[in-house]
């Protein structure tokens, strides 16, 4: 394992996903799916901060008022990490008993989007924005919406479809909240029998030089792409599946993946101690610092 990648702490996750490094309060953030959990890693502390949740959470999100929004199976909520209440915001836009919601994140104009995952891998979920007060559709037929992340000028917006191996780009407007017409910004190749399998492309972020940091579901990896789409650079993983990366620290130049250990096979979980560890490692470029959301 390399020596500049390291695990946070001792806490493993069945999978970790929508690592959040909170703005004002300097702390990271993430959730546990199939463990029903928001985490929250306070420095110094050896096991982190448990909300436990009634449906699985698929991201979460920093709160202008305070506290966060939880996208769950079941809807939209808020947690006051205070109190620990928690109060329904808004249904879901689908069926809960074949989609639900997972990765998202706050634009550069506050609003929250959020994409859905459909249970029978089927192009029926879609990338939804939420305005406050209910959710469009602005991207459908999808299947596992993932990977969300704006430029640094917040002209352009990211995200992909997993299981299609497929990163898209689409020029934005944060005035209105609207989107072009979607273009594959990168594309990588599918499983294929005797061939190596390179992994898919999960969660994402984007530093402030424009490059798109992008976990590889499968993949051991996590790549660095220009803003062209190119692969610049490839770090290596001591664990297969890496599921998102965010940026954080005082100087957002440490970059947290959260990994998953969820029905993996016990050969490889004997290989992978850390399978379902938050890893963290220092990279040159800073990330771009999390926007609040005003919901």
């Amino acid at each position: 394992m390399p020596q500049d990648i390291q695990p946070l702490g001792i806490h493993r996750c069945l999978l970790g996903e929508s690592p959040l490094w909170h703005p004002a309060e300097q702390q990271l953030y993430a959730v546990d799916i199939p463990g029903r959990q928001v985490l929250r890693w306070r420095e110094g502390a050896s096991e982190p901060d448990v909300w436990p949740q009634d449906a699985e959470p698929g991201c979460i999100a920093a709160r202008a008022s305070g506290g966060l929004l939880v996208a769950r199976r079941d809807g939209l909520w808020s947690l006051d990490t205070v109190s620990g209440k928690q109060e329904l915001v808004s249904p879901p836009p689908y069926d809960s008993t074949r989609l639900r919601f997972n990765d998202g994140k706050v634009d550069p104009a506050g609003r929250l989007w959020v994409g859905s995952i459909s249970d029978a891998r089927e192009p029926e979920a879609a990338l939804y924005r939420f305005d406050g007060a209910a959710f469009s559709a602005q991207v459908p037929g999808l299947t596992t919406s993932n990977g969300l992340a704006w430029s640094p000028d917040g002209r352009r917006m990211h995200w992909s479809d997993t299981k299609a191996h497929r990163i898209y780009v689409a020029d934005f407007d944060a005035a209105s909240g609207t989107l072009s017409e979607p273009r594959v910004f990168a594309e990588f190749k599918p499983r294929t029998a005797g061939e190596a399998y390179g992994g898919r492309p999960d969660g994402a972020a984007i530093d402030t030089s424009g490059h798109y940091w992008v976990a590889m579901f499968e993949g051991g990896c996590v790549l660095r792409l220009a803003p062209t789409g190119e692969i610049v650079q490839r770090v290596e993983l001591p664990v297969s599946c890496p599921t998102m990366v965010t940026f954080g620290g005082a100087d957002l130049r440490t970059l947290f993946i959260t990994t998953a250990r969820d029905k993996r096979p016990a050969d490889e979980l004997a290989r992978e101690p850390l399978a379902g560890a938050v890893l963290q490692l220092r990279v040159d470029a800073p990330g771009l610092p999390a926007t609040l959301t005003q919901a």
